[in-house]
């Protein structure tokens, strides 16, 4: 199994990690409690991975899990923490790694896939970084093939309300930094309806603030936005008839999907960089798509 305690976690990296692997089980159990009242009896598989450092060292791991059911074509839900250094060129890239390469981070990542063209794929992602500075990032965007008005608005309100418990100026922020991150600027295309991003959410180092505290309430609300949110949008849809046009049109919007992880994605980038499971890492992309 995973090699976690040789990375020492501090007070505040232990917190995060607890929260992150305590999410995922909450929205795993709900995702298979869905798949129940649809009649299957589909479960996620978890594969632990661990993770060695560039010099050979311990570097951490986490697990992956997946499932692939009647409403959830394909859905992973991974949770990591990984510790060690950069490669110093990739280090360059990473806030507070350009003069002191070493790391560490943890997270949850959760791409969903769904059967029915109806029914929005999601992506929904949240974590923890250190380096020479310590910081926040994550959140989650909905991908409909097929878009609803209603889907989109309660999406947002829901995303928006857990920003405004915290800051009036996160929501407009936030939501202007998803249309413009999840843009494939090949296509000239959103690759779907957006939601929220933010990144560098920045806290004082240990005992120096109380900024740690805030941001990672802050980073809870989006998971348990999150969580409220997008099953309730799946119920709402997953029995709705499709036809063959309806699935034509889901599979050619997967393609872009794809497009957008593969060439842009940064937690894509920050996985392979770092001798991540490359099985985990992919596990984003969808089971099946096409290209005109």
């Amino acid at each position: 199994m995973m090699e976690l305690e040789a990375l020492e976690l501090d007070e505040e990296q232990q917190a995060a990690r607890d929260w992150f692997e305590s999410l995922r089980d909450r929205i795993c159990a709900e995702f298979e409690a869905i798949e129940r009242e649809a009649g299957s009896d589909s479960r996620f598989e978890y594969t632990a991975w661990d993770r060695q450092d560039e010099d050979g060292s311990p570097g951490g791991g986490g697990v992956r899990g997946l499932m692939k059911g009647r409403i959830f074509e394909k859905v992973g839900v991974n949770v990591s923490t990984v510790g060690g250094t950069f490669n110093p060129e990739f280090a360059k890239t990473i806030h507070g790694a350009g003069e002191d390469p070493r790391f560490f981070a943890t997270g949850i990542s959760l791409v969903a896939h769904m059967a029915n063209p109806h029914v929005p794929a999601v992506h929904m992602n949240t974590r923890f970084l250190c380096t020479t500075k310590r910081w926040f990032g994550g959140g989650a965007d909905l991908n409909p093939p097929i878009p609803y008005e209603e889907d989109t608005a309660d999406f947002h309100a829901r995303l928006r309300a857990a920003c405004a418990a915290h800051d009036p100026t996160y929501y407009p922020r936030f939501s202007k930094w998803a249309e413009d991150y999840f843009f494939i600027p090949h296509r000239d295309m959103h690759r779907g309806v957006g939601g929220i991003f933010y990144d560098h959410l920045e806290c004082a180092a240990p005992g120096q603030g109380a900024t740690f505290d805030a941001n990672f309430a802050f980073t809870r609300d989006v998971g348990e936005a999150f969580l409220d949110i997008f099953p309730r949008l799946v119920r709402r849809r997953m029995e709705t008839p499709f036809t063959d046009q309806d699935r034509a049109r889901q599979l050619e919007w997967r393609g872009r999907y794809a497009e957008f992880n593969l060439v842009y994605d940064r937690g894509t980038l920050f996985g392979l960089k770092t001798g991540g499971n490359v099985d985990a890492i992919l596990m984003s992309l969808p089971p099946v798509a096409t290209w005109g």
